[in-house]
């Protein structure tokens, strides 16, 4: 079987990685911003006694590496065994898409145009001659719809046919350029003898290796605008614009989601939308399920191991440590599962790409931009995933910033902890509650972005540079794909992290040095009655209570697992509404999982920010908890 390596490279939002998910059956998030996709993803595909794998990297803009997405991408291609590079780009904005295609026609590999959207192109009014434009830059051009797979076969027929031999296309730059390039160009095993010149020319640091020379004078201006005044020309030659009167749906919905003054009310609307309809649909599953594990399943268990004559402490452990720790995680997974419904709606959607836009003025009041609300966004799926996006952030103190406020962005983990408290304390109100406290997470960002980019991360401002994708209908499948890889990823977490969490606070709780306690004498009480007069001003002082924030460092899910087994229906006596608010604000603001910290190590590279992170949390956590619950006291 002939194998062929192929790597998937575009602009964001480009269907790049929807087109990798459709080749291949893979089941990576599809997201309408840069920044998703920040490492390469494998695939295989196995065509016509051809084994391709693709490779699928980092949506990027330029392979000149500003940002470490795009260094990814250039040094896999250049660093690698690439037979042929398939460049997806939006067919509908070919004037931004073709400046990286020119790019990649440089390093002399084999290169396939893909095509892609083309059913918005025809609804456009805009036909692209596809012959002339193969003829132009000397590749073979296909167009394709990803999401529907239109043009697959086509494509990877292309890809299996190309021959492996490098390109000769050649911009011409102008005499005094083209002078200079013929002068420096220089055989190398790797590299084509063009781009080593070209590269040279532009002052690039991963050349200066093979050709030690500097100019003074700045010719990479001259030749990014040498690039678009070609692409203005080659569009000339192969678009014709048709009568049509379409104005997109884009167009209209911007008028409205973009507006000056209703784009951040509406945003706050969708989003509190979001969380209505999430407790509404929700809190019906949540019910039924706890009755089911509650009042059906754990007396069924225990009435099995009593009449087996299972030992006491064993048939405790099953069902109040296991059955009570797990169970009360798991009941929780409708409404998990609806709030990623909606969150991963409105990103495919595009809306999200919009969020950042008109967050932009005012990132930029604290010294960032729109860029850097991304991550945020992300955040409240998963904190792990969105640190690693920061990537996409060119400007390395912003990069800091973005990673260091994320952890306040309120993960899907808490949300157990929020629907659990609020249904108890605040029946009827928990999607107020629950935003507010979402509402919090954002302000107290923002506010320590402010606060660090006028102290320990000084910097200019970056530009704010975003292409803003149509508006579509959601892919079913795409929306489904990622919905179930999250909540797997959380009942897998039940099963494993949240099952030995709970086994081991059951025998903390049973046990101490002399052998089996009682539950006010054991080991977890200990613990929890030492540190349990710090949290004191913030309202909740039971050692119980300091005992799940300990374990909660782990996962948050296990803060709802602990409280089951360890105030069981007594929460009503150590809780006040006031005090539980102050419980779940700290929970949001105090150190995220073990899982964050360790991307916040990996990601900065550095233990100092890591140790950073987690003693600044805890500082802030304990204060804003500790403000709430004393001022709601004189309140109320």
């Amino acid at each position: 079987m002939n194998k062929i390596n192929a790597v998937l490279v575009g602009n964001p939002n480009s269907g790049k990685t929807t087109l990798f998910n459709r080749l291949t059956g893979s089941k990576h998030h599809v997201g309408n911003w840069p920044g998703v996709t920040v490492d390469k993803k494998e695939g295989t595909v196995v065509y016509k006694n051809n084994e391709i794998n693709l490779v699928d990297l980092p949506g990027i803009y330029s392979i000149f590496p500003f940002s470490i997405e795009e260094r990814v991408s250039r040094e896999y291609i250049l660093e690698n065994e690439v037979d042929v590079i398939v460049n997806i780009v939006n067919a509908s904005n070919l004037e931004r898409n073709l400046y990286l295609t020119l790019q990649l026609l440089e390093l002399g590999k084999p290169v396939i145009l893909a095509l892609n959207m083309m059913d918005a192109v025809e609804k456009k009014g805009i036909e692209i001659n596809l012959r002339k434009l193969e003829k132009e830059l000397s590749i073979t051009a296909i167009p394709i719809i990803a999401v529907k797979d239109v043009g697959k076969n086509e494509l990877l027929d292309s890809i299996t046919e190309i021959s492996k031999d490098r390109i000769n296309f050649k911009l011409d730059y102008g005499e005094h350029i083209e002078n200079l390039i013929s002068k420096y160009m220089v055989k190398h095993q790797d590299y084509d003898e063009r781009w080593i010149a070209i590269k040279t020319i532009e002052n690039d640091e991963v050349i200066k290796d093979i050709i030690k020379h500097d100019f003074d004078e700045d010719y990479t201006n001259q030749i990014t605008s040498k690039k678009y005044d070609y692409i203005d020309e080659l569009l000339e030659k192969v678009i014709v614009y048709k009568k049509n009167n379409y104005i997109g749906m884009t167009d209209y919905i911007d008028k409205v989601t973009t507006h000056k003054y209703f784009g951040i009310p509406i945003f706050l609307m969708i989003m509190a939308f979001v969380f209505f309809l999430t407790f509404n649909f929700g809190g019906i599953f949540v019910e039924k399920l706890d009755f089911l594990f509650n009042d059906i399943f754990a007396p069924f268990v225990d009435a099995t191991l009593l009449k087996m004559e299972v030992f006491p402490w064993l048939r405790s452990l099953i069902v109040d440590g296991i059955i009570g720790g797990v169970g009360g995680v798991l009941v929780f997974v409708p409404t998990i599962a609806i709030l990623f419904v909606f969150i991963t709606i409105l990103e495919d959607s595009g809306y999200m790409a919009r969020a950042a836009l008109i967050m932009d003025k005012w990132m930029r009041k604290i010294g960032l931009n729109g860029k850097s609300f991304i991550p945020m966004i992300m955040g409240f799926g998963c904190n792990v995933p969105a640190i690693m996006s920061t990537k996409a952030l060119e400007d390395e103190n912003d990069r800091l910033v973005a990673i260091l406020i994320n952890p306040f962005m309120s993960c899907g983990a808490r949300l157990p902890v929020y629907a659990f408290l609020s249904s108890i304390f605040f029946k009827g109100y928990e999607a107020i509650v629950t935003f507010s406290l979402y509402l919090l997470g954002v302000l107290i960002a923002i506010l320590m972005a402010f606060i660090f980019k006028k102290t320990l991360f000084k910097s200019e401002e970056s530009p704010f540079i975003m292409e803003l994708p149509d508006y579509n209908v959601p892919d079913i499948k795409s929306v489904s794909i990622h919905v179930w890889e999250k909540v797997k990823g959380y009942i897998v977490n039940a099963g494993t992290v949240i099952f030995l969490a709970s086994v081991l606070l059951w025998f903390a709780l049973n046990y101490n040095f002399a052998g089996p306690s009682e539950f006010v004498n054991s080991f977890g009480a200990m613990i929890g009655k030492s540190i349990a007069p710090i949290f004191a001003p913030l309202g909740f002082g039971d050692w119980r209570a300091a005992l799940t924030l300990i374990s909660g460092a782990v996962a948050k899910e296990i803060v709802v697992a602990n409280m089951h087994i360890l105030f069981g229906t007594t929460i009503n006596l150590i809780f006040s509404p006031l005090s539980a608010y102050s419980f779940m604000v700290f929970v949001l603001l105090y150190v995220p999982c073990v899982a964050t910290i360790g991307t916040i190590k990996r990601e900065t590279n550095s233990w100092k920010w890591m140790f950073f992170s987690i003693f600044y949390q805890l500082i802030i956590a304990w204060t804003v908890s500790m403000l709430i619950y004393q001022i709601g006291l004189l309140i109320f």
